[in-house]
């Protein structure tokens, strides 16, 4: 599969061929959803937290006599029919994390990126070229490779003046190459890598042919 390989500047270099393991494979939407799913469970913290009637403070004398009264029998005013009484089945901490193993991660990026390949979403660039961090001017480069589109941004992890300059701008998310997950990939409109972040996704991704 072959894409167009873009400057900074928004012009077209050459065509390249991408790895067809990685970016040509049918998408398996039930393993992405897996995926993120158990991303996203990952990500709760686990920390709500209600009192049951024993754990409520107060309560330990019955608060009348069990007959002769003509009100109803109680045994606590900590009992959840009451007013500041413990909570039945509420919350309590947990984990809420999902083990996800190594090869259905690797076949929901996988599918991720060959779903973004063939829709025309994924676009590569060369370099961002900033001499210095300057949001300003990685914001003009993504409006002239992308438009006004939602964008997750892929580059090397040593490329500081890329990852300084994008992640202010309020329309895009930018990762190194070591950050990369499946919810990023798939919450974005369009998925801009440069050349050096694309040649090290395939190397980790790409499957050996036997």
């Amino acid at each position: 599969m072959e894409v167009g390989l873009f400057s900074s500047k928004g012009k077209k270099l050459k065509d390249i061929n991408l790895e067809s393991s990685v970016f040509g494979i049918k998408a398996n939407i039930g393993v992405v959803h897996q995926v993120v799913k158990a991303q996203m469970a990952g990500a709760r913290s686990g920390t709500a937290s209600t009192k049951t009637r024993a754990e409520v403070r107060g309560g330990g004398r019955k608060p009348w006599k069990q007959k002769g009264t003509g009100r109803a029998r109680a045994g606590s005013i900590r009992s959840p029919l009451w007013k500041g009484g413990g909570t039945v089945f509420g919350p309590t901490p947990r984990d809420y994390s999902q083990k996800v193993p190594k090869k259905i991660r690797k076949l929901a990026l996988r599918s991720i990126f060959s779903a973004k390949a063939q829709s025309d979403s994924l676009v590569i660039v060369d370099k961002f070229d900033l001499d210095k961090p300057a949001t300003k001017e990685a914001a003009k480069v993504l409006l002239k490779l992308v438009g006004n589109e939602k964008v997750t941004v892929v580059v090397m992890a040593d490329d500081i003046n890329a990852i300084k300059s994008l992640r202010n701008l309020r329309r895009a998310r930018v990762l190194s190459t070591s950050q990369i997950n499946s919810y990023d990939l798939v919450d974005c409109a369009k998925l801009v890598m440069t050349k050096g972040a694309m040649d090290r996704v395939t190397e980790v991704l790409a499957i050996a042919k036997r």
